[in-house]
């Protein structure tokens, strides 16, 4: 059996997923030929579509305590894992990421099936890799925000929450990854820990971002938004502070939800 199987995840194809989530709107899937797909908490502020990070998928327990933490904030977390990520459970080998290009592909056929199960408009976002794949896609895409833009679309991204944006590779700060960011239409918040190792609070000072991008600092955070002991915080304590952000930050923003 595997590992999905045994973690309660049940197959079904594209085509019958909107049935089941009527009958299990907190399920877990297995969707025949996308991957696995988990749905946390209820949308009573809005819908996020949100990718793992490079290393770690769904299960991670950065990812775990961020998504539980935000859905009980009101915002449901649809939650994915990549194909690649998805072989890496099965075998327990780790594994490279593809090519951008490719899992920016993977994750615009998950919004496409994703987005045409609700009326309401479905925000994007993701944690370091898949933060930076969420923005490769809002940049392609017009808005459906009225307070970002004049544009609009039935099918248009209100918007992108990013927790760990990854603005260089570590230890090749000159390689910045924002060439794309003009491009993006729609309000985006970036939830970075003030040590991250991928954009600190003091490079990314040095930045011109775009005015639509709202920067939320997390005191001594790394990557994971842990602090040093010495702070007097805890992991725990940054990621229910960055969910709160996050969930007033699309409460803000609008999302056809009331």
């Amino acid at each position: 059996m595997s590992y999905y199987a045994l973690s309660g995840y049940i197959e079904v194809p594209p085509k019958a997923l909107k049935e089941a989530l009527q009958r299990q709107p907190n399920g877990a899937f297995l969707v025949q030929g996308m991957g696995p797909l988990a749905i946390h908490g209820q949308a009573r502020l809005g819908r996020l579509l949100f990718a793992h990070g490079a290393g770690a998928g769904q299960q991670s327990p950065f990812m775990r305590q961020f998504v539980t933490s935000l859905a009980a904030q009101g915002v449901q977390v649809l939650c994915v894992d990549f194909p690649y990520m998805q072989q890496m459970q099965e075998t327990g080998k780790r594994r490279p990421p593809p090519p951008i290009a490719q899992t920016l592909d993977q994750f615009a056929q998950w919004y496409a099936l994703l987005a045409d199960l609700f009326d309401e408009p479905l925000w994007i976002g993701g944690k370091s890799m898949g933060g930076r794949v969420a923005t490769l896609f809002a940049s392609k895409q017009p808005t459906s925000n009225p307070l970002a833009s004049e544009l609009s679309s039935d099918s248009a991204v209100p918007g992108v929450v990013v927790a760990g944006y990854p603005f260089h590779p570590i230890k090749a700060s000159d390689k910045l990854r924002l060439d794309h960011w003009p491009a993006i239409a729609c309000p985006m918040l970036i939830l970075q820990g003030e040590r991250d190792p991928f954009g600190t609070q003091d490079e990314v000072a040095g930045y011109t971002l775009p005015s639509n991008v709202q920067l939320a600092w997390l005191r001594d955070g790394d990557h994971d938004f842990k602090p040093r002991r010495f702070s007097g915080l805890t992991q725990t304590v940054l990621i229910d502070e960055a969910t709160q952000v996050a969930a007033s930050f699309v409460r803000a923003h609008g999302t056809g939800l009331t």
